[in-house]
Parts: C-alpha cells; structure tokens; sequence
C-alpha cells in the first residue's frame, strides 16, 4: 500500500477536457493528462481494501491496488507489467470504457472513487513513450493453425493470445481496415485509431496474419475455413441493428448511427466513405437532427453532428430518465443506474426521456419532423401519455438503438451453429466451444452487445480455450 493515509488527505482530481469551443473545430483527441506527479498523488488515494471490489466491477480483473501502488512508487515498467497481464489493450480501455471499476471502488460510497480509468491509461500511454512495448513473439511454434473472424477488441485479444501461445493464427476482416467496431463504431476524437494501428504492428511482428476485405460466408466460406485450421473463432460482433418501424421510417432521411459514425471515421482516415454508403453518402452540415437512443452510439452521433456543424441535435431516449445520483445502499459496488452526461452532450445538445417515435414526417421523400408522444412508466410497462403529443422539427433522424444480435446472413448461417435464445451464438464461458467442434465463439457475438473491455476479457477467455482444445493443457491466462 502505497500512502496509509492519501485517500484522507487528498481529494479525487481526473483529467480535464479542452474547451467545447475549440475541440469542436477537429475530430482529434481532447482529453487533458493529468501530470505525472499528480498521477501518483492520485494513486497514491487506493486504499488496498481487504475486499478489492474494483477486481471483481473490472471485467477483466485488472490488478487494480498493484499498479497504483507501483506508480505511486514510480515505478512505471513494472506497473505496465502488471497492466499487461489482464488487458491487452488498455489504452482502448483507458479511453472508452466506461470504468465500471470506479463504481466498484470502496471511495465510490463517497462518490470520490480512485481515478483508475486516467491512471490505466497513463501507464500504457508512459509504455508506447519509453518503447518499453514491445512484440513478444513465441519461444516455439506448435504447428496448430487457428482462424479468428472479426478484428474487434475481442478477435483482437483472442488472435494475439493465440499467436503468443505459438499457433498459426490468421485474423480476417470484412473491411477494409482492422479494428470492427473500435475502428468504424468509435469516432477518432473518442479514440485516434493510431492506437489500433500499433497494436495490431505489434500483433503483426508475433505473426498474426492480417487478411483485410474478406468476409467469411462471402468470398471465403465456413466450411473452408474447418477444413484449413485447425479451428476456428467467430468473433464478428453484433451488427445487426434494431429498426424504427413506425410509418415513415423508410425516408431516405432515416439513417442508422453505425452509417453515420463510419462514414466520418472513413473521411477522417481519407478513405473511401462511399464502399459503407449504400444509401448515399451523409452529413449533418446545416440539418437539424435527431437522435434516438440514450446510450453512448447516440452520444457519439451528438458529437459527430455538432462537428459537422448541425444547425440543432436533439436525443430522445424511451425509458425514465435516470437519476442524478444512485442510491448507494442499493446499488453499490455494481454498476448503478443514474444520470450520465458525456463530452458530447456539453458540447450542445437537447436531451429528452420517456419519448416514444410515432410516425416519421415528410414531404416529397424528404424529412420534416418526427412525431412524438410522452409515455409512462410508473405501472412497469410504457404507456402513452393522454394529449402528450408533439412534433420535433427534423431533417436528419439517425438510430441508436442498439443491436439484436450478430449478422446471420453468411458466416452464422453457413457456420450451422445452434443459436441462443436471443439470437447470439450459444457458447458457455468455460470453453466458450458452439455446438460445431473445433468452431468457438466470442465477444458480442456469443454475449450479445456490451463493453470493450467485456469483450476483450471473451477473446482472451476464448483464446485459453482453443489453446486447451488444441494442445490439451495452456499456460495462457484466463
């Protein structure tokens, strides 16, 4: 334990943004690093409780009460060390995920939590700035192959476990570049996708083959696959959103949140925004524009349309809203439910809850507004709300409403795995095996959609597995 006493003497201080004002002329990071001496002052507040809940609010179970000791000892290389041996990638996670382990921290009953999420990332970012990261190839090779489709977080975590275990792994993508959800689904001023790009550098030089622009189910099928390796990972997410079905939906002016954020991210990389344009390519330059769905997809969208200059953006979310502060009593170490205003919503926008969509306004194809109604749910169950209605001015509506479940056209289908219930590829979490042997499942895929940081615990996870399915025994962490 690094300072008996600092979680008494100082008070909780995390990273700054830069002022709304300018970070809305670019799509660059924006975030505020703490300094490194106030890094370990802060560190220095981890109480090294007897019951560490943060490891268990961590999906990954970060070691959490180690590295904060090591850098408030200085010691850096060996607090990346400690890092490294959960996360593979925690400058993702120090930058998008939601710190779930904050809320689990025992100074979170006093709603000063240690800042785990900024000291995470300030240790990997301290790691790529020495060169102390570095590829760590395998000692041998054991001449088994193992293809793993999809490069999200979870193929990511699970190909590089893999090849570091000495397997042959191949990671195939059905875009253009590596990265699902964390290249395309995140825009660049939440996370610059240079941090994908040297880890999958790294990823390269321990010998990942990286195969761009080739869907499995499409121009190469799952049963070659099962025929080449000697197994097979499907870990190509949950894409498949859920619609607005109301009348009107069908203007061309409905468009969903992932079409909207990709194409940007592909301007921003000077790609071709057209191949993800099958609509037609789009903008909220001068529009007025609606979000519906609360969560982070809708903020990101609030963000990306003020940079590109709407005229107005306004979420609209179905459920209550939530309140300003949970009760700890009830809620506390898990993940609370509560209000959650992210940089985007500061930078200018209009929030509104318990809204349903009714019908989609137009003229001549175009859209002109969006109907609405207030509803109710104080007897567990929406309601409309008598006289409520009331039209909001629109002329771009864009969807982010989450996902139902992995794409089945193509890879699933021709997989023949068994699905769950819910339409994700079933899976349990102990060898993570579909019902088709040798063929394992991860990530949003076999779990539906979550966090980044859920997901590369899976590819990790499923890396263990495939490792103990081909060779019997692994010294890969679970």
């Amino acid at each position: 334990m690094g300072k008996a006493t600092g979680f008494l003497e100082l008070d909780r201080q995390d990273r700054t943004y830069s002022d709304a004002k300018e970070r809305l002329k670019h799509y660059k990071e924006f975030v505020v690093p703490l300094p490194e001496e106030k890094l370990k002052a802060q560190a220095s507040r981890c109480m090294n409780c007897g019951i560490p809940y943060c490891h268990n609010g961590c999906p990954v179970n970060n070691i959490i009460p180690d590295w904060n000791h090591l850098v408030y000892e200085g010691d850096w290389q060996n607090a990346l060390e400690v890092l490294h041996s959960t996360n593979n990638f925690p400058e993702f996670t120090g930058r998008i995920c939601p710190a779930p382990c904050e809320a689990s921290c025992t100074l979170n009953i006093d709603d000063a939590p240690v800042t785990i999420k900024s000291i995470e990332c300030a240790i990997v970012d301290k790691g790529w700035e020495e060169g102390w990261i570095l590829p760590q190839p395998p000692a041998r090779k054991t001449g088994k192959s193992v293809a793993v489709v999809g490069s999200g977080p979870a193929g990511m975590a699970c190909a590089q476990q893999l090849a570091r275990a000495g397997h042959s792994v191949t990671l195939f993508e059905k875009n253009d570049r590596m990265g699902g959800l964390l290249r395309y689904g995140i825009p660049d001023f939440k996370l610059d996708k240079d941090q994908i790009n040297r880890r999958l550098m790294q990823m390269q030089a321990e010998g990942v083959v990286l195969k761009t622009s080739t869907e499995v189910g499409v121009h190469v099928s799952m049963e070659s696959l099962r025929e080449n390796f000697d197994a097979v990972v499907m870990s190509g997410g949950a894409e498949d959103p859920r619609q607005l079905t109301i009348p009107g939906a069908e203007m061309a002016g409905v468009r969903l949140a992932m079409e909207f954020l990709t194409q940007q991210n592909k301007r921003n990389a000077g790609d071709d925004e057209t191949r993800a344009a099958p609509r037609g390519t789009l903008t909220a330059t001068g529009k007025h524009v609606i979000v519906i769905g609360g969560g982070d997809t809708g903020s990101d969208c609030v963000g990306t349309s003020n940079r590109q200059g709407a005229a107005s953006v306004t979420q609209i979310e179905i459920m209550p809203k939530p309140p300003i502060k949970e009760d700890k009593a009830l809620s506390w170490p898990d993940w609370p439910l509560k209000l959650r205003t992210s940089s985007s919503h500061e930078e200018g926008c209009e929030r509104d809850w318990a809204i349903n969509a009714r019908r989609v306004i137009g003229e001549n194809g175009r859209v002109t507004g969006l109907e609405c109604v207030r509803v109710d749910w104080s007897n567990g169950r929406m309601e409309d709300v008598p006289g409520s209605e009331f039209v909001l001015k629109a002329d771009m509506i864009l969807l982010a409403m989450g996902f139902v479940g992995p794409i089945k056209p193509g890879m699933v289908e021709q997989s023949e795995v068994v699905l769950d219930p819910r339409g994700n590829v079933a899976a349990n979490v102990s060898d993570y095996m579909t019902s088709r042997e040798g063929v394992f499942a991860c990530g949003d895929m076999r779990r539906g959609q979550s966090l980044v940081v859920w997901a590369i615990r899976e590819g990790r996870q499923c890396a263990r597995a495939v490792d103990l399915h081909l060779m019997g025994e692994s010294e890969l962490p679970r």
